[in-house]
């Protein structure tokens, strides 16, 4: 019997889905892609590319751009930095875009930075179109205590060969912003600052802040500088606030003092004026005490009481 209908359309599929199979595992489209490009990928390569979960598409397209460039990779040096995790098409056009600006660049260097976590297509490019950097506002006081607000613009070229372990853009705007501020810093006045603003420009440029870092500063240029507080006058001020108030203290220190010492007198006074009344209170008991001994006569006390009348007399009249 001949094989029904049916039959005939599921080999058909399975023959398809085999065939798919078979292509998928054995590229070899791309195999023939490469070889009529000049670029090195055996067949039996690219089978194992599949094996090891390698995408045979992203190794040929980097070969062949690598050699219509004129560079000379190898497959397996590609595969291992997929492997590896980094980026293989990122890195052949840095290559490629290195060598057309005639930056020295390698293989070993460029894979480096890409496994470092850089973007080297980036940085090859940086260091043909130089990047500007706009740094915040960095406040600074002159000797004469005023005030200044500067901005500045930093155009920096990628280093190359400090990609690898060198500092980014932080270090960059800090140094900047440092060297502002002790360029400010050092100025007699705010004026002189602010009639030559490339003063600090050249200041900074020439403390080469771009030492250990991933980048080469072409120039450094104030963008913009204002005027802000008088911080001189106003420490002054804040002195003159601290002085004073110490100064209040004290004085009520010494008033207290003076109260305390008032009330003290005062309570001296009141004690020796009840030892005066004690005393007086004791005349009466001493004078009949007197009478009853015969110490004392009638005659003696009326001259007493006489002198008691003129002395109290005088004292009116003294008042």
């Amino acid at each position: 019997m001949y094989p029904s209908f049916v039959t005939w359309i599921v080999l058909a599929v399975l023959s398809i889905i085999l065939l798919w199979i078979i292509l998928y595992y054995v590229p070899i489209g791309l195999w023939f892609y490469a070889i009529i490009s000049d670029a090195k990928v055996g067949l039996l390569q690219l089978v194992f590319m599949r094996w090891r979960k390698v995408p045979p598409t992203v190794i040929v397209s980097s070969m062949v751009e690598s050699t219509k460039a004129g560079l000379r990779l190898d497959a397996n040096e590609l595969e291992a930095h997929y492997l590896a995790g980094g980026n293989v098409t990122n890195v052949v056009h840095a290559l490629v875009s290195a060598q057309k600006a005639g930056i020295a660049l390698d293989f070993k260097m460029a894979t480096a930075i890409d496994l470092a976590g850089r973007n080297v297509l980036e940085a090859v490019q940086m260091s043909v179109n130089p990047k500007v950097i706009n740094t915040p506002s960095v406040a600074a006081v002159a000797k004469d205590g005023i005030q200044l607000i500067a901005k500045a613009r930093v155009t920096v070229r990628a280093n190359i060969r400090q990609l690898v372990g060198g500092a980014g853009e932080e270090t960059i705007l800090a140094r900047v912003g440092e060297g502002i501020v002790s360029s400010i810093g050092s100025s007699e006045t705010h004026k002189v600052v602010l009639e030559n603003p490339d003063v600090i420009s050249k200041t900074v440029l020439a403390k080469g802040l771009d030492a250990g870092t991933a980048y080469e500063i072409l120039s450094i240029d104030i963008a913009d500088i204002d005027v802000g507080k008088n911080i001189g006058a106003e420490l002054q001020i804040d002195q003159a606030n601290a002085d004073k108030n110490i100064a209040q203290a004290k004085a009520e220190e010494r008033r207290a003092m003076a109260v305390a010492l008032e009330q003290e007198n005062i309570a001296k006074a009141q004690d020796a004026r009840a030892k005066v009344i004690l005393a007086e209170a004791e005349v009466p008991l001493a004078m009949a005490e007197a009478f009853r001994t015969g110490n004392l006569g009638i005659m003696d006390y009326y001259k007493m009481k006489n002198i008691q009348a003129d002395t109290s007399m005088r004292e009116k009249i003294g008042k």
